[in-house]
């Protein structure tokens, strides 16, 4: 979920807005604060407050995991206690970033924030952003040692990647496509969904997307792929959540496309892209 902003303050009416709307439109679960919520510049008491807004909306009907990872472990630990105590159902904690840990790090980093909740984990690698992976090995071991730490979003990039995965952890660790584009692949090899930046968007057709691959209805499935292919693309045509913010607001669906530094507005020539593809999807959408 992106985190709304107005006047340089979190839109806590848009938030309330924006978390109904997801769930009107059938998405199966809702991640506050992760990067497309922008967590890096949340101050702590905004980042729990966005989390408690999002779970008494929801209010059960749908699970609510929040993101709760950081580079320093006694940080992390901190936001996933706190987070626990809001009532979510889940965490997810991404690999460490800058620091760059060793493998026994980072197994020692996800033991010691699972030590305080026992709440599932959706663990997050996305190397492109924490320069490391968490290895196989090192999930093998956390997931014997932790059985709460059941979950991964894996945005390595590889159908090769999930399937080692599957290869060492079969149906003991869910898989969780952290890339809209590679959704549908992972999907065919072992994934059971995807933790979407389009879903604040179009949340419906992608929800069904998924449904049509997890049915093995393989045809319904490509052709939404290929329909929502454009979009996947061109909502990173800059940093995100910055492209899919100004999406949103023309549709009305938040009131403002605001982020916060070191992000800035889309540029014009981005914008277009953005636009065009919209208004393209749409079309084809019927809408």
């Amino acid at each position: 979920m992106v985190t709304p902003f107005r006047d340089g303050d979190v839109d806590w009416d848009g938030l309330k807005s924006l978390t109904e709307w997801q769930i009107q439109q059938g998405i199966q679960g809702l991640v506050p604060v992760g990067t497309t919520g922008e967590s890096p510049t949340l101050s702590h008491e905004e980042h729990i407050e966005v989390v408690k807004c999002v779970v008494d909306v929801a209010s059960g009907r749908v699970p609510v995991i929040a993101g709760t990872g950081s580079n320093s472990t006694r940080e992390a630990m901190f936001s996933t206690k706190a987070a626990h105590e809001a009532g979510v159902d889940a965490m997810l904690v991404v690999t460490p970033y800058y620091n760059k840990p060793s493998q026994e790090g980072l197994f020692q980093h996800f033991g010691a924030i699972a030590e305080v909740t026992d709440k599932p984990i959706v663990l997050y690698s996305i190397p492109s952003r924490c320069v490391i992976d968490i290895g196989i090995d090192t999930l093998v071991r956390l997931r014997e040692k932790y059985p709460h730490i059941n979950t991964i979003k894996e945005s390595g990039g590889t159908c090769e990647r999930v399937c080692e995965i599957r290869q060492a952890l079969g149906d003991d660790m869910t898989i969780l496509s952290g890339d809209d584009s590679l959704t549908l692949p992972f999907i065919s090899v072992g994934a059971k969904g995807v933790i979407s930046v389009a879903s604040n968007l179009f949340p419906n057709p992608i929800v069904k997307m998924v449904q049509a691959a997890l049915q093995n209805d393989l045809g319904e499935a490509t052709a939404l792929n290929e329909i929502l292919y454009p979009l996947f693309v061109n909502l990173f045509v800059e940093p995100n959540p910055v492209p899919v913010k100004a999406a949103m607001k023309d549709e009305g669906i938040i009131a403002t496309a605001d982020v916060r530094r070191p992000l800035c507005s889309i540029a014009e020539d981005n914008y277009k892209i953005v636009s065009e593809t919209v208004n393209k999807l749409k079309a084809k959408l019927g809408k």
